[in-house]
């Protein structure tokens, strides 16, 4: 008879359902509110445990002006009070992409995560800011009334640590590798993409952060005509750590896109492609003749 010890049994990943938002989110701060409200309880009824929404939740304003009359203060925010409420009434996780909040004589991109009880657990100021010029002529200056965050975050979530960035965050690699090395095996880009560069670029950059750092990538996105004469791209997207796109929601409608989040594809693609774990330092030696005088 054997004395040895039966193996234990090897542990599930854990899996869940993953919701992301589409809006269109106006001038009017309680009107996206309310659609934001309405929108993250349909994806709770859906049977989604984390709810995405879009950067720039609570108001898409270009004005100025505008924007900083209808800014508050975090505690102030009205859309960040109610969302923390559908949280702790629906039991659900909340990751508010971002929301225009006053800090100082400028405005922080803030993101926000909140639990099931309620609570605010994680926050984070979007690091890059969008300052370019467009071939179709949009200008966009957002250092002009933006502050940068300088802290990259990595927040506990009930099933497995999340990277939280947004929207231009998903045109710098490094950050995402950063997030993934941290322990990130969930990574996101809520985002208000004008819709020329989310043509060209949206999909290719969240498959290539996905498969680059083996993580599922989860953004919710705006979509369509918003009032202040902007067009956001849509397509809010879930892909796995394979590159696969689980969902999308195609185009610009208002709306919910679902996905189960099985953690065990993490360990497969890593696994399968290790290149976190093969990374090396390397210096960058510039030679040749350029050819001036």
């Amino acid at each position: 008879m054997s004395d040895a010890s039966p193996m234990p049994e090897a542990k599930a990943e854990p899996r869940f359902v993953a919701a992301c938002i589409q809006m269109r989110s106006g001038r009017d701060p309680l009107a996206n509110r309310d659609a934001a409200v309405a929108l993250v309880r349909e994806a709770a009824s859906q049977g989604a445990h984390y709810v995405q929404t879009p950067e720039m939740t609570s108001l898409v304003e270009r004005d100025k002006a505008s924007l900083f009359a209808n800014v508050r203060e975090q505690d102030e925010d009205v859309t960040l009070a109610a969302l923390r409420d559908v949280a702790r009434e629906r039991r659900i996780v909340v990751h508010i992409g971002s929301l225009a909040v006053r800090n100082g004589d400028k405005i922080a991109n803030r993101a926000f995560l909140i639990d099931a009880e309620g609570a605010i657990t994680a926050s984070y100021d979007k690091l890059h800011l969008y300052d370019v010029d467009l071939p179709n002529g949009e200008r966009w200056r957002e250092s002009n009334t933006y502050t940068g965050g300088a802290c990259a975050v990595v927040a506990e979530t009930p099933w497995a640590p999340l990277g939280i960035a947004i929207c231009y965050d998903l045109r710098f690699p490094a950050l995402y590798r950063a997030l993934a090395e941290a322990g990130a095996t969930i990574l996101s880009a809520p985002a208000c993409f004008t819709k020329q560069t989310g043509e060209a670029h949206w999909h290719v950059l969240h498959r290539a952060r996905a498969i680059e750092t083996g993580s599922f990538m989860l953004s919710a996105a705006q979509g369509g005509r918003h009032e202040d004469g902007r067009e956001t791209y849509g397509h809010s997207i879930i892909v796995d750590p394979w590159g696969k796109v689980l969902a999308d929601a195609g185009g610009a409608e208002p709306g919910v896109i679902l996905a189960e989040i099985d953690l065990a594809r993490v360990t497969e693609a890593r696994g399968r492609i290790p290149a976190l774990k093969h990374a090396r330092p390397f210096t960058v030696e510039r030679v040749g003749r350029t050819g001036r005088a």
